[in-house]
Protein backbone atom coordinates (compact mmCIF):
# COMPACT_ATOMS: atom_id res chain seq x y z
CA UNK A 1 0.00 0.00 0.00
CA UNK A 2 1.59 3.50 -1.02
CA UNK A 3 1.63 5.45 2.02
CA UNK A 4 3.87 8.71 3.11
CA UNK A 5 5.36 8.42 -0.11
CA UNK A 6 6.82 4.78 0.44
CA UNK A 7 5.45 1.79 0.26
CA UNK A 8 3.44 0.34 3.23
CA UNK A 9 3.96 -3.40 2.94
CA UNK A 10 3.73 -5.30 6.64
CA UNK A 11 3.43 -4.66 10.31
CA UNK A 12 4.97 -6.11 13.15
CA UNK A 13 4.74 -3.60 16.38
CA UNK A 14 5.75 -1.30 13.40
CA UNK A 15 5.26 -0.10 9.85
CA UNK A 16 7.53 -1.59 7.68
CA UNK A 17 8.16 0.54 4.70
CA UNK A 18 10.12 -0.39 1.07
CA UNK A 19 11.87 2.87 0.09
CA UNK A 20 10.90 4.15 -3.54
CA UNK A 21 14.95 5.61 -3.74
CA UNK A 22 15.94 1.35 -2.57
CA UNK A 23 13.58 -0.20 -4.74
CA UNK A 24 15.89 -0.49 -7.57
CA UNK A 25 18.72 -2.47 -4.98
CA UNK A 26 16.35 -5.59 -6.01
CA UNK A 27 14.86 -7.90 -3.74
CA UNK A 28 13.65 -11.25 -3.11
CA UNK A 29 10.09 -13.31 -1.93
CA UNK A 30 10.86 -16.42 -0.71
CA UNK A 31 8.90 -19.40 1.23
CA UNK A 32 6.94 -22.79 0.96
CA UNK A 33 4.07 -22.89 -1.89
CA UNK A 34 0.66 -21.68 -0.25
CA UNK A 35 2.39 -19.54 2.49
CA UNK A 36 1.49 -15.95 0.62
CA UNK A 37 4.29 -15.18 -1.42
CA UNK A 38 1.45 -14.16 -4.54
CA UNK A 39 0.11 -11.62 -2.54
CA UNK A 40 3.20 -10.14 -1.33
CA UNK A 41 4.15 -9.48 -4.93
CA UNK A 42 0.51 -8.39 -5.52
CA UNK A 43 0.90 -5.55 -2.63
CA UNK A 44 4.08 -5.00 -3.99
CA UNK A 45 2.99 -4.22 -7.44
CA UNK A 46 -0.27 -1.88 -6.46
CA UNK A 47 1.87 -0.06 -4.28
CA UNK A 48 4.76 0.50 -7.44
CA UNK A 49 1.81 1.07 -9.71
CA UNK A 50 0.24 3.83 -7.14
CA UNK A 51 3.41 5.36 -7.00
CA UNK A 52 3.28 5.70 -11.09
CA UNK A 53 6.06 2.83 -11.53
CA UNK A 54 5.00 -0.08 -14.06
CA UNK A 55 5.41 -3.03 -13.14
CA UNK A 56 5.71 -6.38 -15.06
CA UNK A 57 4.62 -9.74 -13.56
CA UNK A 58 4.94 -13.13 -14.71
CA UNK A 59 1.05 -15.16 -14.09
CA UNK A 60 2.22 -18.28 -13.34
CA UNK A 61 -1.40 -20.09 -11.54
CA UNK A 62 -3.41 -17.25 -13.70
CA UNK A 63 -5.12 -16.18 -10.59
CA UNK A 64 -3.37 -12.18 -11.32
CA UNK A 65 -5.53 -11.30 -13.65
CA UNK A 66 -7.83 -9.87 -10.58
CA UNK A 67 -5.66 -7.05 -10.43
CA UNK A 68 -7.79 -5.13 -13.23
CA UNK A 69 -10.57 -5.31 -10.76
CA UNK A 70 -11.36 -4.02 -7.22
CA UNK A 71 -11.10 -6.34 -4.58
CA UNK A 72 -14.62 -7.46 -2.67
CA UNK A 73 -15.08 -6.47 0.97
CA UNK A 74 -15.49 -9.01 3.66
CA UNK A 75 -15.53 -9.88 7.55
CA UNK A 76 -12.05 -11.38 6.72
CA UNK A 77 -10.88 -8.58 5.02
CA UNK A 78 -12.06 -5.83 7.47
CA UNK A 79 -10.60 -8.20 10.15
CA UNK A 80 -7.73 -7.51 8.51
CA UNK A 81 -7.64 -3.88 7.92
CA UNK A 82 -9.22 -3.26 11.41
CA UNK A 83 -6.36 -5.04 12.71
CA UNK A 84 -3.73 -3.20 10.58
CA UNK A 85 -5.13 0.03 11.35
CA UNK A 86 -5.52 1.24 7.99
CA UNK A 87 -8.20 4.10 8.18
CA UNK A 88 -8.20 5.15 4.67
CA UNK A 89 -8.67 1.91 2.56
CA UNK A 90 -10.75 1.32 -0.61
CA UNK A 91 -10.91 -1.42 -2.84
CA UNK A 92 -9.96 -0.71 -6.36
CA UNK A 93 -8.24 -1.82 -9.54
CA UNK A 94 -5.37 -1.17 -11.35
CA UNK A 95 -4.59 -0.39 -14.85
CA UNK A 96 -3.86 -3.68 -16.15
CA UNK A 97 -2.31 -4.68 -19.79
CA UNK A 98 -2.35 -8.51 -20.31
CA UNK A 99 0.46 -9.89 -22.52
CA UNK A 100 0.34 -13.83 -23.65
CA UNK A 101 3.49 -15.37 -26.24
CA UNK A 102 0.75 -17.06 -27.63
CA UNK A 103 -1.84 -14.63 -28.26
CA UNK A 104 -4.17 -16.51 -26.51
CA UNK A 105 -5.38 -14.33 -23.61
CA UNK A 106 -3.61 -11.16 -24.38
CA UNK A 107 -1.47 -9.12 -26.50
CA UNK A 108 1.39 -11.27 -28.42
CA UNK A 109 4.80 -10.86 -27.31
CA UNK A 110 7.03 -11.69 -30.12
CA UNK A 111 11.05 -11.62 -30.59
CA UNK A 112 12.97 -11.64 -33.25
CA UNK A 113 15.59 -14.16 -33.93
CA UNK A 114 18.37 -11.59 -34.00
CA UNK A 115 17.49 -10.07 -30.96
CA UNK A 116 17.71 -13.26 -28.87
CA UNK A 117 20.95 -14.33 -30.21
CA UNK A 118 22.51 -17.21 -30.39
CA UNK A 119 23.90 -17.86 -27.16
CA UNK A 120 20.13 -17.58 -25.63
CA UNK A 121 18.72 -18.98 -28.90
CA UNK A 122 21.47 -22.22 -28.30
CA UNK A 123 20.10 -22.72 -24.40
CA UNK A 124 16.35 -22.60 -25.39
CA UNK A 125 17.42 -25.60 -27.95
CA UNK A 126 19.14 -27.25 -25.67
CA UNK A 127 22.16 -27.33 -28.15
CA UNK A 128 25.67 -28.69 -27.14
CA UNK A 129 28.67 -26.49 -26.97
CA UNK A 130 29.67 -28.28 -30.72
CA UNK A 131 26.21 -27.05 -32.60
CA UNK A 132 26.35 -23.31 -30.50
CA UNK A 133 29.54 -22.99 -32.08
CA UNK A 134 27.67 -24.00 -35.31
CA UNK A 135 24.47 -21.92 -34.90
CA UNK A 136 27.11 -18.78 -33.72
CA UNK A 137 28.18 -19.19 -37.46
CA UNK A 138 25.05 -18.93 -38.86
CA UNK A 139 24.18 -15.73 -37.33
CA UNK A 140 27.37 -14.20 -38.43
CA UNK A 141 26.72 -15.80 -42.25
CA UNK A 142 23.37 -13.93 -41.69
CA UNK A 143 25.20 -10.47 -40.51
CA UNK A 144 27.80 -10.77 -42.95
CA UNK A 145 25.32 -10.84 -45.90
CA UNK A 146 22.82 -8.50 -44.77
CA UNK A 147 20.17 -11.27 -43.98
CA UNK A 148 17.65 -10.42 -41.50
CA UNK A 149 16.85 -13.43 -38.24
CA UNK A 150 13.40 -12.57 -37.37
CA UNK A 151 11.35 -15.67 -37.73
CA UNK A 152 12.14 -19.78 -37.54
CA UNK A 153 11.72 -19.67 -41.13
CA UNK A 154 14.34 -17.43 -41.58
CA UNK A 155 16.84 -19.43 -39.68
CA UNK A 156 15.74 -22.69 -41.19
CA UNK A 157 16.12 -20.99 -44.55
CA UNK A 158 19.99 -19.69 -43.31
CA UNK A 159 20.49 -23.51 -41.78
CA UNK A 160 19.85 -24.74 -45.04
CA UNK A 161 22.29 -22.30 -46.94
CA UNK A 162 25.05 -22.92 -44.50
CA UNK A 163 24.36 -26.83 -44.83
CA UNK A 164 24.37 -26.34 -48.53
CA UNK A 165 27.44 -24.69 -48.85
CA UNK A 166 29.86 -25.72 -45.59
CA UNK A 167 32.54 -26.60 -48.04
CA UNK A 168 32.97 -22.92 -48.86
CA UNK A 169 32.11 -21.23 -45.21
CA UNK A 170 34.16 -23.64 -43.40
CA UNK A 171 37.56 -21.97 -45.18
CA UNK A 172 36.08 -18.50 -43.43
CA UNK A 173 34.01 -19.22 -40.46
CA UNK A 174 35.45 -22.32 -39.16
CA UNK A 175 33.98 -26.35 -39.07
CA UNK A 176 30.63 -26.83 -40.36
CA UNK A 177 29.33 -30.02 -40.06
CA UNK A 178 26.20 -31.64 -41.52
CA UNK A 179 25.47 -33.61 -38.17
CA UNK A 180 25.40 -30.20 -36.60
CA UNK A 181 23.40 -28.68 -39.53
CA UNK A 182 20.99 -31.63 -39.02
CA UNK A 183 20.71 -31.37 -35.09
CA UNK A 184 19.63 -27.90 -34.64
CA UNK A 185 17.34 -28.36 -37.36
CA UNK A 186 15.69 -31.01 -35.46
CA UNK A 187 15.51 -28.99 -32.13
CA UNK A 188 13.94 -26.36 -34.05
CA UNK A 189 11.03 -28.49 -34.85
CA UNK A 190 10.59 -29.94 -31.36
CA UNK A 191 10.55 -26.39 -30.03
CA UNK A 192 7.97 -25.08 -32.93
CA UNK A 193 5.93 -28.11 -31.50
CA UNK A 194 5.24 -26.88 -28.02
CA UNK A 195 4.11 -23.43 -29.70
CA UNK A 196 7.68 -21.66 -30.01
CA UNK A 197 6.75 -20.72 -33.86
CA UNK A 198 4.45 -17.89 -32.66
CA UNK A 199 7.27 -16.51 -30.26
CA UNK A 200 9.73 -15.51 -32.91
CA UNK A 201 8.52 -12.88 -35.48
CA UNK A 202 7.25 -9.47 -35.44
CA UNK A 203 6.23 -6.51 -34.82
CA UNK A 204 9.05 -7.11 -32.06
CA UNK A 205 8.01 -6.53 -28.19
CA UNK A 206 8.60 -2.60 -27.32
CA UNK A 207 10.03 -2.67 -23.75
CA UNK A 208 8.89 0.99 -23.45
CA UNK A 209 5.37 -0.33 -23.69
CA UNK A 210 6.11 -1.75 -20.81
CA UNK A 211 6.82 1.47 -19.60
CA UNK A 212 3.70 3.57 -19.43
CA UNK A 213 1.52 5.50 -16.77
CA UNK A 214 -2.02 5.27 -17.26
CA UNK A 215 -3.99 8.63 -17.35
CA UNK A 216 -4.35 8.82 -14.06
CA UNK A 217 -0.92 8.75 -13.35
CA UNK A 218 -0.69 5.22 -12.01
CA UNK A 219 2.05 2.50 -13.87
CA UNK A 220 0.74 0.34 -16.06
CA UNK A 221 0.77 -3.51 -14.42
CA UNK A 222 2.16 -5.86 -17.34
CA UNK A 223 0.91 -9.67 -16.92
CA UNK A 224 2.76 -12.02 -18.74
CA UNK A 225 0.07 -14.88 -19.20
CA UNK A 226 2.39 -17.70 -18.22
CA UNK A 227 0.12 -21.19 -16.97
CA UNK A 228 0.91 -22.83 -20.85
CA UNK A 229 4.37 -21.21 -20.87
CA UNK A 230 5.67 -22.96 -17.25
CA UNK A 231 4.86 -26.06 -18.95
CA UNK A 232 8.16 -25.42 -20.84
CA UNK A 233 10.12 -24.40 -18.53
CA UNK A 234 13.39 -23.74 -20.15
CA UNK A 235 11.25 -21.25 -22.77
CA UNK A 236 9.91 -19.45 -19.95
CA UNK A 237 13.52 -18.73 -18.52
CA UNK A 238 14.72 -18.16 -21.59
CA UNK A 239 12.29 -15.40 -22.05
CA UNK A 240 12.77 -14.08 -18.46
CA UNK A 241 16.60 -13.64 -19.49
CA UNK A 242 16.09 -12.38 -22.85
CA UNK A 243 14.08 -9.83 -20.58
CA UNK A 244 16.65 -8.88 -18.56
CA UNK A 245 19.38 -8.35 -21.27
CA UNK A 246 16.91 -6.14 -23.55
CA UNK A 247 16.33 -3.65 -20.91
CA UNK A 248 19.99 -3.79 -19.96
CA UNK A 249 20.96 -2.70 -23.38
CA UNK A 250 17.98 -0.45 -24.29
CA UNK A 251 17.64 1.60 -21.36
CA UNK A 252 20.41 4.58 -20.42
CA UNK A 253 22.14 5.19 -17.67
CA UNK A 254 20.24 7.48 -15.33
CA UNK A 255 21.75 6.84 -11.80
CA UNK A 256 19.67 6.53 -8.45
CA UNK A 257 16.51 8.21 -8.95
CA UNK A 258 13.85 8.76 -6.29
CA UNK A 259 11.83 6.38 -7.58
CA UNK A 260 12.56 3.22 -10.23
CA UNK A 261 11.70 3.51 -13.68
CA UNK A 262 10.24 0.08 -13.30
CA UNK A 263 9.99 -3.12 -11.53
CA UNK A 264 9.72 -6.78 -12.54
CA UNK A 265 8.77 -9.24 -10.83
CA UNK A 266 10.00 -12.74 -12.37
CA UNK A 267 7.87 -15.78 -10.14
CA UNK A 268 9.36 -19.43 -10.40
CA UNK A 269 12.88 -17.80 -10.68
CA UNK A 270 14.40 -21.36 -10.46
CA UNK A 271 13.49 -22.07 -14.06
CA UNK A 272 15.55 -18.97 -14.30
CA UNK A 273 18.42 -20.51 -13.65
CA UNK A 274 17.94 -24.28 -14.34
CA UNK A 275 20.52 -25.93 -16.17
CA UNK A 276 22.28 -22.36 -16.73
CA UNK A 277 25.48 -22.50 -18.42
CA UNK A 278 28.39 -20.51 -16.46
CA UNK A 279 28.33 -17.82 -19.08
CA UNK A 280 24.83 -17.11 -18.45
CA UNK A 281 24.81 -16.81 -15.09
CA UNK A 282 27.62 -14.65 -15.34
CA UNK A 283 25.41 -12.62 -18.00
CA UNK A 284 22.47 -12.33 -15.15
CA UNK A 285 24.86 -11.68 -12.58
CA UNK A 286 26.11 -8.87 -14.60
CA UNK A 287 22.99 -7.23 -15.80
CA UNK A 288 21.75 -7.85 -12.12
CA UNK A 289 24.23 -5.67 -10.70
CA UNK A 290 24.15 -2.94 -13.51
CA UNK A 291 20.46 -2.59 -14.22
CA UNK A 292 20.21 -0.84 -11.19
CA UNK A 293 21.99 2.26 -12.17
CA UNK A 294 19.70 2.83 -15.35
CA UNK A 295 16.54 2.86 -12.26
CA UNK A 296 15.37 -0.75 -12.93
CA UNK A 297 14.83 -3.00 -10.10
CA UNK A 298 14.47 -6.94 -10.36
CA UNK A 299 12.34 -9.02 -7.85
CA UNK A 300 12.44 -12.64 -8.06
CA UNK A 301 9.97 -14.98 -6.62
CA UNK A 302 11.08 -18.53 -5.38
CA UNK A 303 10.48 -21.28 -3.36
CA UNK A 304 13.56 -20.99 -1.36
CA UNK A 305 16.96 -18.67 -1.80
CA UNK A 306 18.64 -21.48 -2.12
CA UNK A 307 17.13 -21.81 -5.85
CA UNK A 308 19.04 -18.72 -6.61
CA UNK A 309 22.67 -18.59 -7.40
CA UNK A 310 24.73 -16.94 -4.91
CA UNK A 311 26.09 -14.53 -7.02
CA UNK A 312 22.62 -12.98 -8.15
CA UNK A 313 21.70 -13.61 -4.33
CA UNK A 314 23.94 -11.03 -2.94
CA UNK A 315 22.57 -8.56 -5.33
CA UNK A 316 18.85 -8.72 -3.87
CA UNK A 317 18.99 -5.97 -0.70
CA UNK A 318 15.16 -5.90 0.06
CA UNK A 319 13.88 -8.97 1.41
CA UNK A 320 10.59 -10.86 2.42
CA UNK A 321 11.13 -14.01 3.36
CA UNK A 322 7.99 -16.59 4.12
CA UNK A 323 7.86 -19.89 5.50
CA UNK A 324 10.37 -22.99 5.01
CA UNK A 325 9.19 -26.02 5.50
CA UNK A 326 12.73 -28.48 6.87
CA UNK A 327 11.40 -32.01 6.30
CA UNK A 328 14.90 -32.79 5.53
CA UNK A 329 18.86 -31.88 6.10
CA UNK A 330 18.78 -30.27 2.93
CA UNK A 331 15.95 -28.39 3.84
CA UNK A 332 17.29 -27.60 7.10
CA UNK A 333 20.35 -26.35 5.13
CA UNK A 334 18.25 -23.82 2.99
CA UNK A 335 16.35 -22.52 6.27
CA UNK A 336 19.54 -21.68 8.10
CA UNK A 337 21.60 -20.20 4.41
CA UNK A 338 18.26 -17.92 4.67
CA UNK A 339 18.00 -16.73 8.30
CA UNK A 340 21.71 -16.07 8.11
CA UNK A 341 21.23 -13.77 5.19
CA UNK A 342 19.43 -11.23 7.81
CA UNK A 343 20.66 -8.81 10.54
CA UNK A 344 20.00 -11.02 13.20
CA UNK A 345 16.99 -9.63 15.55
CA UNK A 346 17.26 -10.47 19.48
CA UNK A 347 13.91 -10.61 19.45
CA UNK A 348 13.44 -14.09 18.00
CA UNK A 349 15.67 -17.10 17.00
CA UNK A 350 15.55 -16.23 12.58
CA UNK A 351 15.86 -19.61 12.23
CA UNK A 352 13.25 -21.11 14.41
CA UNK A 353 10.54 -18.28 12.79
CA UNK A 354 11.07 -18.96 9.25
CA UNK A 355 9.71 -22.65 9.99
CA UNK A 356 7.05 -21.36 12.51
CA UNK A 357 5.64 -18.19 9.78
CA UNK A 358 1.75 -18.58 9.25
CA UNK A 359 -0.20 -17.81 6.05
CA UNK A 360 0.54 -14.16 5.18
CA UNK A 361 3.16 -13.66 7.80
CA UNK A 362 7.10 -13.54 6.80
CA UNK A 363 10.35 -12.27 8.08
CA UNK A 364 11.25 -9.00 6.43
CA UNK A 365 13.77 -6.84 5.65
CA UNK A 366 13.88 -3.47 3.33
CA UNK A 367 16.59 -1.40 2.95
CA UNK A 368 16.96 2.18 5.16
CA UNK A 369 17.84 5.42 3.79
CA UNK A 370 21.19 4.40 3.90
CA UNK A 371 21.05 2.05 1.96
CA UNK A 372 21.94 -0.65 4.80
CA UNK A 373 19.85 -3.51 5.59
CA UNK A 374 16.97 -3.33 8.10
CA UNK A 375 17.01 -5.65 11.38
CA UNK A 376 14.94 -8.14 10.20
CA UNK A 377 11.03 -8.11 11.62
CA UNK A 378 8.12 -10.60 11.49
CA UNK A 379 5.66 -9.13 10.39
CA UNK A 380 1.79 -9.50 8.87
CA UNK A 381 1.70 -8.41 4.91
CA UNK A 382 -1.29 -6.20 3.99
CA UNK A 383 -3.66 -7.55 2.19
CA UNK A 384 -4.21 -6.38 -1.63
CA UNK A 385 -6.83 -4.11 -2.63
CA UNK A 386 -7.89 -5.42 -5.72
CA UNK A 387 -9.89 -8.75 -6.16
CA UNK A 388 -7.99 -11.54 -4.95
CA UNK A 389 -8.03 -14.45 -7.62
CA UNK A 390 -8.82 -14.48 -11.35
CA UNK A 391 -10.83 -11.78 -13.17
CA UNK A 392 -13.48 -13.06 -15.83
CA UNK A 393 -12.50 -14.07 -19.06
CA UNK A 394 -14.21 -12.25 -21.30
CA UNK A 395 -13.72 -9.25 -19.03
CA UNK A 396 -9.87 -9.45 -19.95
CA UNK A 397 -10.60 -10.09 -24.12
CA UNK A 398 -12.59 -7.16 -23.30
CA UNK A 399 -9.34 -5.02 -21.69
CA UNK A 400 -7.13 -6.33 -24.36
CA UNK A 401 -9.49 -5.21 -27.40
CA UNK A 402 -9.66 -1.91 -25.97
CA UNK A 403 -6.18 -1.30 -25.59
CA UNK A 404 -4.58 1.05 -28.02
CA UNK A 405 -1.68 -1.93 -28.20
CA UNK A 406 -3.91 -4.09 -29.43
CA UNK A 407 -3.84 -2.75 -33.23
CA UNK A 408 0.01 -2.63 -32.91
CA UNK A 409 0.78 -6.49 -31.71
CA UNK A 410 -2.50 -8.26 -32.68
CA UNK A 411 -1.29 -9.16 -36.19
CA UNK A 412 2.22 -10.58 -37.46
CA UNK A 413 4.20 -8.69 -39.66
CA UNK A 414 6.08 -10.55 -42.55
CA UNK A 415 8.44 -8.34 -44.33
CA UNK A 416 11.30 -9.31 -46.20
CA UNK A 417 14.11 -11.03 -44.67
CA UNK A 418 16.54 -14.52 -44.82
CA UNK A 419 13.66 -16.33 -46.10
CA UNK A 420 12.23 -14.19 -48.88
CA UNK A 421 16.02 -12.96 -50.06
CA UNK A 422 16.97 -16.54 -49.80
CA UNK A 423 14.08 -18.05 -51.78
CA UNK A 424 14.12 -15.44 -54.41
CA UNK A 425 17.76 -16.07 -54.55
CA UNK A 426 16.71 -19.86 -55.08
CA UNK A 427 13.79 -18.85 -57.16
CA UNK A 428 16.74 -16.92 -59.77
CA UNK A 429 19.17 -19.16 -59.20
CA UNK A 430 16.54 -22.04 -60.41
CA UNK A 431 15.47 -20.16 -63.26
CA UNK A 432 19.21 -19.61 -64.53
CA UNK A 433 19.32 -23.43 -64.17
CA UNK A 434 16.41 -23.87 -65.86
CA UNK A 435 17.20 -21.46 -68.65
CA UNK A 436 20.97 -22.73 -69.08
CA UNK A 437 18.70 -26.26 -69.18
CA UNK A 438 16.39 -25.29 -71.34
CA UNK A 439 19.84 -23.27 -73.37
CA UNK A 440 21.32 -26.39 -73.23
CA UNK A 441 18.28 -28.53 -74.20
CA UNK A 442 17.95 -26.26 -76.66
CA UNK A 443 21.58 -26.33 -78.22
CA UNK A 444 21.44 -29.94 -77.49
CA UNK A 445 18.32 -30.64 -79.96
CA UNK A 446 19.86 -28.10 -82.52
CA UNK A 447 23.31 -30.12 -82.54
CA UNK A 448 20.94 -33.44 -82.49
CA UNK A 449 19.18 -31.71 -85.65
CA UNK A 450 21.92 -30.82 -87.51
CA UNK A 451 23.40 -34.20 -86.75
CA UNK A 452 20.48 -35.85 -87.71
CA UNK A 453 20.64 -33.35 -90.81
CA UNK A 454 24.29 -34.47 -91.44
CA UNK A 455 23.43 -37.98 -91.07
CA UNK A 456 20.54 -37.61 -93.30
CA UNK A 457 22.57 -35.91 -95.90
CA UNK A 458 25.37 -38.49 -95.86
CA UNK A 459 23.13 -41.29 -95.55
CA UNK A 460 21.32 -39.66 -99.03
CA UNK A 461 25.00 -38.91 -100.16
CA UNK A 462 26.20 -42.34 -99.73
CA UNK A 463 22.22 -43.96 -101.05
CA UNK A 464 22.96 -41.57 -103.97
CA UNK A 465 26.38 -42.90 -104.90
CA UNK A 466 25.55 -46.67 -104.04
CA UNK A 467 22.59 -45.60 -107.11
CA UNK A 468 25.42 -43.94 -109.01
CA UNK A 469 27.81 -46.81 -108.19
CA UNK A 470 25.19 -49.52 -109.03
CA UNK A 471 24.13 -47.67 -112.17
CA UNK A 472 27.64 -47.86 -113.14
CA UNK A 473 27.83 -51.24 -112.73
CA UNK A 474 24.51 -51.93 -114.26
CA UNK A 475 25.94 -49.43 -117.00
CA UNK A 476 29.30 -51.61 -116.82
CA UNK A 477 27.55 -55.24 -116.64
CA UNK A 478 25.15 -53.61 -119.66
CA UNK A 479 28.02 -52.61 -121.66
CA UNK A 480 30.11 -55.95 -120.86
CA UNK A 481 26.97 -57.64 -121.52
CA UNK A 482 26.29 -55.89 -124.56
CA UNK A 483 29.84 -56.56 -125.75
CA UNK A 484 30.12 -60.07 -125.11
CA UNK A 485 26.34 -60.00 -127.09
CA UNK A 486 28.20 -58.13 -129.82
CA UNK A 487 31.40 -60.52 -129.57
CA UNK A 488 29.35 -63.46 -129.47
CA UNK A 489 27.47 -62.16 -132.43
CA UNK A 490 30.90 -61.09 -134.21
CA UNK A 491 31.86 -64.93 -133.26
CA UNK A 492 28.36 -66.49 -134.10
CA UNK A 493 28.60 -64.56 -137.42
CA UNK A 494 32.35 -65.36 -137.50
CA UNK A 495 31.73 -68.55 -137.31
CA UNK A 496 28.57 -68.42 -139.30
CA UNK A 497 30.65 -66.88 -142.18
CA UNK A 498 33.32 -69.65 -141.63
CA UNK A 499 31.20 -72.08 -141.65
CA UNK A 500 29.35 -70.78 -145.01
CA UNK A 501 32.96 -70.37 -146.48
CA UNK A 502 34.30 -73.72 -144.84
CA UNK A 503 30.69 -75.22 -146.58
CA UNK A 504 31.27 -72.81 -149.21
CA UNK A 505 34.82 -74.23 -150.09
CA UNK A 506 33.47 -77.91 -149.34
CA UNK A 507 30.93 -77.05 -151.63
CA UNK A 508 33.39 -76.08 -154.19
CA UNK A 509 35.83 -78.62 -152.78
CA UNK A 510 33.15 -81.14 -153.76
CA UNK A 511 32.55 -79.85 -156.93
CA UNK A 512 36.18 -80.07 -157.51
CA UNK A 513 36.07 -83.35 -156.27
CA UNK A 514 33.31 -83.98 -158.31
CA UNK A 515 34.06 -82.27 -161.66
CA UNK A 516 37.49 -83.93 -160.87
CA UNK A 517 35.97 -87.17 -159.90
CA UNK A 518 34.05 -87.06 -163.40
CA UNK A 519 36.60 -86.04 -164.99
CA UNK A 520 38.84 -88.80 -163.93
CA UNK A 521 35.83 -91.10 -164.37
CA UNK A 522 35.70 -89.81 -167.77
CA UNK A 523 39.37 -90.09 -168.72
CA UNK A 524 39.07 -93.21 -166.96
CA UNK A 525 36.08 -94.72 -168.56
CA UNK A 526 37.88 -93.27 -171.76
CA UNK A 527 40.87 -94.32 -171.31
CA UNK A 528 39.54 -98.02 -170.21
CA UNK A 529 37.52 -97.88 -173.02
CA UNK A 530 40.75 -97.48 -175.25
CA UNK A 531 42.49 -100.10 -173.12
CA UNK A 532 39.90 -102.74 -173.70
CA UNK A 533 39.17 -101.97 -176.93
CA UNK A 534 43.20 -102.29 -177.03
CA UNK A 535 42.69 -105.71 -175.43
CA UNK A 536 40.05 -106.61 -176.86
CA UNK A 537 39.76 -105.19 -180.24
CA UNK A 538 36.89 -103.40 -181.51
CA UNK A 539 34.63 -105.63 -183.47
CA UNK A 540 31.95 -107.49 -182.23
CA UNK A 541 32.38 -109.80 -179.14
CA UNK A 542 31.06 -112.73 -177.47
CA UNK A 543 29.29 -112.83 -174.18
CA UNK A 544 32.49 -113.64 -172.41
CA UNK A 545 34.52 -110.79 -174.30
CA UNK A 546 31.61 -108.46 -173.09
CA UNK A 547 32.11 -109.74 -169.22
CA UNK A 548 35.14 -109.92 -170.08
CA UNK A 549 35.30 -105.91 -171.01
CA UNK A 550 33.14 -104.71 -168.67
CA UNK A 551 35.35 -106.33 -165.81
CA UNK A 552 38.22 -104.65 -167.17
CA UNK A 553 36.51 -101.29 -167.30
CA UNK A 554 35.12 -101.73 -164.01
CA UNK A 555 38.77 -102.59 -162.80
CA UNK A 556 40.57 -99.67 -164.81
CA UNK A 557 37.43 -97.38 -163.14
CA UNK A 558 38.23 -98.27 -159.87
CA UNK A 559 41.76 -97.48 -160.82
CA UNK A 560 41.29 -94.37 -162.16
CA UNK A 561 39.31 -92.99 -159.13
CA UNK A 562 41.97 -94.04 -156.94
CA UNK A 563 44.03 -92.08 -159.08
CA UNK A 564 42.05 -89.18 -159.49
CA UNK A 565 41.58 -88.72 -155.51
CA UNK A 566 45.53 -89.13 -155.09
CA UNK A 567 45.26 -85.93 -158.25
CA UNK A 568 42.83 -84.58 -156.42
CA UNK A 569 44.34 -84.86 -152.94
CA UNK A 570 47.63 -83.67 -154.70
CA UNK A 571 46.11 -80.39 -155.79
CA UNK A 572 44.06 -79.48 -152.81
CA UNK A 573 46.19 -80.92 -150.26
CA UNK A 574 44.41 -83.71 -147.72
CA UNK A 575 42.17 -80.89 -145.53
CA UNK A 576 38.68 -81.35 -145.84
Amino acid sequence: MYSENKIWMAQSDKKLFLLPNMANRHGLIAGATGTGKTITMKVMAESFSDMGVPVFLADIKGDLTGMCKSGKDSADMQGRIERFGIEDWKYQGYPTRFWDIFGEVGHPVRVTVSSMGPVLLARLLGLTEIQTGVLNIVFRVADDNGLLLLDLKDLRSMLQYVGENRAELTLEYGNVSAASIGAIQRALLAFEGEGGEQFFGEPELDIRDWMKTAEDGRGYINILSSQRLIQSPLVYGTFLLWMLTELFERLPEVGDLDKPRMIFFFDEAHLLFSDMPKTLVQKIVQVVKLIRSKAVGVYFISQSPSDIPNDVLAQLSNRVQHALRAYTPAEQKSVRAAAKAFRVNPAFDTEQAIMELGVGEALVSFLDEEGIPCIVERANILPPQSLMGAADTDEVQKLVLSDELDEKYREMVDRESAYEILNKANEELARQRAEAEAAAAEEAARKKAEAEAEKQRLKEEAAAEKQRLKEEAAAEKQRLKEEAAAQKAAEKEAAAAQKAAEKEAAKKKKLVQQAATNAASSVASSLSTNIVNAVTGTGKTSDAQTIAKRAAKNAISSLMRSGSSAIIRGLFGNKK
